[in-house]
């Protein structure tokens, strides 16, 4: 039997949709998300589940629980299963060890629990949880874990979020940290505690950050939360709030970047609203930040770049200027350096994405 052109058309189309594999498609994509999730032994369920549901929300754009734009594994210090507080077993899908934490996840998440099982953490846990703070990886503690973070002296100096019937032998423990007792969440200067709860408000508020907040609300929205959705205001940056720095030089100038994303403003004029000279700036950047207010200024940038990469229709052209960088070539060239592929790239692959899912 012979086919027509259209026919043809339709065969091939429909041979195409046999073969394509959608795994293979989402492999391709660099999530905006990557967490670990270090289980350890009678941890408690609820901000485990609330933290998870809220990124498998985000992680596709329909509800077929598909880890594209945001990833996550789960692992235990021993590689072994371990048992929730309620019960519940729980199998690691990857191995833990401090190469794979550095170099795979933006977030390593802490679930602790019951307090017999965080009181005397074993040392290996407490070594490569001090290795991960000194990689300037973000680490989450869930539930009692703050103490596991204490032992390990991560939480000296830090304001941390203890909850009320744990909070006396906390501070009896670790003077030298800061408990609060009235809040959800603390984050202070890389360091997220959590006492408990459901941790949908942290989630929320993290996957905002990385992907936007349409996917953030969408979380909201279908695990049945009663949030405000954000204000229609201009998407801005937000790699580090300023308040995370306690040094008032760096948050002044951090803010003032903010705020001047697409305005060629040179870094003596951030220098005089930090009311500090350029060298001095560039000193406490280092000193604070670890990098220079000039690398720091490009991650702003092109943080910001890439969602509106994401969540526009924005000629690159535009939001390379948008974003500060002089044209479209030198914008390409360090979103590429960041994020190792160029815009067309990432929006492309983005694309295709969405219409598979």
């Amino acid at each position: 039997m012979e086919l027509d052109g259209e026919n043809m058309k339709n065969v091939s189309a429909h041979a195409y949709e046999e073969t394509l594999d959608p795994e293979e498609s989402f492999s391709t994509i660099n999530p905006d998300m990557r967490v670990a999730f270090i289980l350890m032994n009678k941890f408690t369920l609820a901000p485990v589940t609330g933290l998870v549901e809220s990124l498998r929300f985000a992680a596709d754009k329909s509800f077929r629980s598909l880890q594209i734009y945001c990833k996550w594994d789960w692992m235990t210090f021993n590689n072994i299963p371990v048992v929730a507080s309620c019960g519940l077993t729980i199998q690691p899908t990857t191995d833990f060890n401090l190469e794979n934490l550095k170099n795979n996840y933006d977030y390593v998440v802490l679930a602790g629990g019951l307090l017999s099982e965080t009181r005397e953490p074993p040392q290996g846990l407490i070594d490569t949880l001090q290795e991960i703070h000194k990689a300037k990886i973000p680490i989450i503690a869930l539930c009692s874990a703050s103490f596991v973070l204490g032992k390990a002296g991560i939480l000296d100096q830090h304001k941390c979020a203890i909850h009320f019937t744990i909070r006396d032998e906390f501070v009896q423990r670790f003077p030298k940290a800061i408990a609060v007792i009235d809040k959800t969440y603390v984050e202070d200067r890389g360091i997220f505690t959590c006492p408990g709860g459901t941790a949908i408000d942290l989630a929320a508020n993290l996957i905002r950050q990385h992907c936007g907040d349409v996917r953030a609300q969408k979380g909201l929205e279908y695990l049945l939360i009663n949030g405000e959705k954000p204000p229609k205001t201009k998407e801005s940056p937000n790699i580090d709030k300023p308040d995370t720095y306690e040094n008032i030089t760096v948050t002044r100038a951090i803010e003032f970047m903010s705020r001047n994303l697409s305005a060629h403003v040179t870094l003596k004029e951030v220098a005089e609203h930090a009311q500090t000279s350029p060298r001095q700036l560039h000193r406490v950047f280092v000193a604070n930040t670890n990098e220079s207010p000039a690398n720091y200024w490009r991650r702003l940038r092109l943080e910001h770049a890439r969602k509106l990469m994401a969540n526009t229709s924005a000629y690159v052209t535009t939001i390379a200027i948008e974003c500060g960088f002089s044209d479209a070539s030198h914008f390409i060239y360090w979103f590429k350096k960041q994020y190792g592929e160029t815009p067309f790239s990432y929006r492309k692959r983005r694309h295709e994405i969405e219409k598979l899912t």
